[in-house]
This record gives C-alpha cells, structure tokens and sequence, in this order.
C-alpha cells in the first residue's frame, strides 16, 4: 500500500514538472520576455521613436493587431508546457484588454440626433452611381464622400438629390446632407509640396433641429511604407496640422469631422486633430482595405457632441468601406 502510494506521488510530482519547469529555462525567458515587450508596445507605443522610418505612426496605425501575438506566444507555451510562459501571457493580455476590451465589446448607444456617413467612394470607383444607392439605403443625415471625380460628381447628385437636396462639393471631396448648408467654404490643407489643383477640405455650417453645427469634410494626403524610407507620413502630418488649426479657429462650438485621415486616432500624427476632438468610444469599424479591412482610416469625430456608436457598411465600388456613426448634439 505505501510503495503504491509512494508511486501515485512520484507519478502526480512527474506529471506537474512536465508543466512546471524547475528552471527558468532560455526558452521560458524568450517567452516571458517577448510577452513583457508585447505589452510593453500596447501601453507605451508612444514612446516608439518616430524619428527613423517613423516607426511609431506605423505601430499605432494598426496597433490592436499587436493582440495577434498573444495567441502565438500561448501556442508555443502551450507546446513547451510552460506554465511560467503562459503566466506572462497576462501582461499583454490586460494591456490588449484594457486597451481594445471596450471596443471589443460595447454596445450601440440608444440616444442619438444625426446619423453621419463617411465614405472614400475611390477615384477608380466602377459604378459611382450605384455606390451612391447604397449610401441612400443607410438613410444618414449628413454624407461625406471623397475622391470625387468630375464625371462622377452629376451622378452622386442625381442619386441623392432626392434624399438630400442639400450639397457642397469643392474640389474632390463633397457634404450631402437632409438639412440646411450655409457658410460652405474650402478649407485649406494642401502641404506645400503639393502642386495647385490640390483641393481636399471644405466646411459647411448645416442647421439640424438642436441648432447650427460645423461639419468639416477632408481627406488628408495618403501615406506609403517602403522598404527605404518606412512609413512615408510627412505630407499626411503636415496636412493634419493645418486641419487642426481650422478646427481651432471655428467659432461654432459643435463641430463633426467626416473625413478620410489615412491613419487611425492612436497614429501621433493626427494628433493635431484627435487631440481636440472626441472619437468614438464603440466598434473597431475597420474601414480599410475594403477586401480584408484592418485599420479604420476613415473618421467620424466630433467636439461638443458625442458619437454613441460607429459601424461598417456594407462595400461599394471602392476599395475602402463605408463607415456611419450616430452622434449626439
């Protein structure tokens, strides 16, 4: 009975060191330390130098898939049976969560007043006016598109003009909207690099039923990433700069920006915009590429009111996605 005993003990003690390791191994450092650095670049990506190939815009645009590690750093803990890898799993798993868990997880506010659709319809676009029936089936009060070609504007207008009798299009970017459009004036935020005929920006006042409000329509120079100079954002930055200072000088307190900013709010570079203006607290809403979406570049934000959920629409005939947000005034 006891060499039993003594052997159902032996027997419990080898299954537990076969997951529990008595060393601290390389391998359990490696893993430790890459769930350390995991985590480390979800809470502090703003300490990630921008300074060469600005690698730190480029972390922050796609930064909730840094949480893809998580579940291949488990996958060799698992294969190792280490339970001090899986342990220090727990630093980017809250990090991530605590981060993204409210996005992941919220629910669409119920109190709204305007319902805003932003869209990038793509120069390239095939059927413009069958891209802009699926904008009327949303039934949003205000519409931002961008990419707007001459020969597409007329048939944009001509599909909304009956939903939307009011508009402003001023160069390659247009506000259709259910309510009155007053003070419709371009908005600067050409780089200066950039040639003449650059026009992305416009600002309309629209009268909605709680009282005026400034609705602010851009599309901020794309970005590129290259194997020699990393993530090419100078045009995009510097064109956020002049954006935010527009929207510092409004005099109208209510403001809602609609416009494709070719970055997520975490990307450091927009934060001449997203620092004075609230984003929306639900739904990841990723926005682009339309064929496999894995960051929101188009935007709805606003100040002094609030988004109380932001969805996807389905695609058009662009290579982005629709995107729509209820606000609050």
């Amino acid at each position: 009975m006891v060499e039993q005993a003594g052997k159902a003990i032996s027997g419990t003690r080898g299954a537990r060191a076969r997951w529990l390791p008595l060393r601290f191994g390389t391998g359990e450092r490696v893993l430790g330390g890459l769930s350390v650095v995991v985590g480390c670049l979800l809470v502090f990506h703003g300490a990630v130098p921008n300074a060469v190939g600005r690698l730190g815009s480029l972390l922050e645009a796609f930064l909730p898939w840094l949480g893809l590690a998580v579940p291949v750093l488990m996958g060799v803990a698992l294969l190792r049976r280490s339970v001090v890898g899986l342990a220090v799993l727990l630093v980017p798993v809250v990090a991530w969560v605590s981060l993204f868990g409210g996005l992941a997880f919220s629910r669409a506010g119920s109190e709204y007043d305007v319902t805003a659709l932003q869209h990038n319809v793509s120069d390239e676009n095939p059927d413009p006016a069958g891209t802009a029936r699926e904008l009327v089936r949303a039934g949003a009060d205000l519409i931002a598109l961008e990419e707007l070609t001459p020969s597409a504007v007329p048939l944009f207008a001509e599909v909304l003009a009956s939903d939307y009798p009011h508009h402003a299009v001023i160069g390659t970017v247009g506000l259709w909207s259910k309510y009155p459009l007053a003070d419709i004036r371009r908005v600067d935020i050409k780089p200066a690099g950039i040639g003449e005929g650059w026009e992305r920006g416009l600002r309309a006042t629209a009268g909605t039923p709680q009282g005026d409000v400034a609705v602010y329509v851009a599309h901020l120079p794309s970005v590129r990433l290259s194997p020699s100079k990393g993530f090419g954002s100078a045009w995009r930055d510097e064109s956020a700069v002049l954006l935010g200072a527009a929207i510092a000088a409004e005099p109208l307190d209510r403001v809602i920006l609609l416009g494709d900013l070719n970055s997520t709010v975490d990307d450091r570079g927009l934060s001449p915009v997203s620092s004075q203006l609230d984003s929306p607290p639900s739904g990841f809403a990723f926005s682009w590429p339309a064929a496999f979406p894995l960051a929101r570049i188009d935007q709805i934000m606003t100040r002094a009111a609030s988004v109380t959920h932001v969805w996807t629409l389905p695609t058009t005939g662009s290579d982005h996605m629709p995107i729509a947000a209820r606000i609050r005034l």
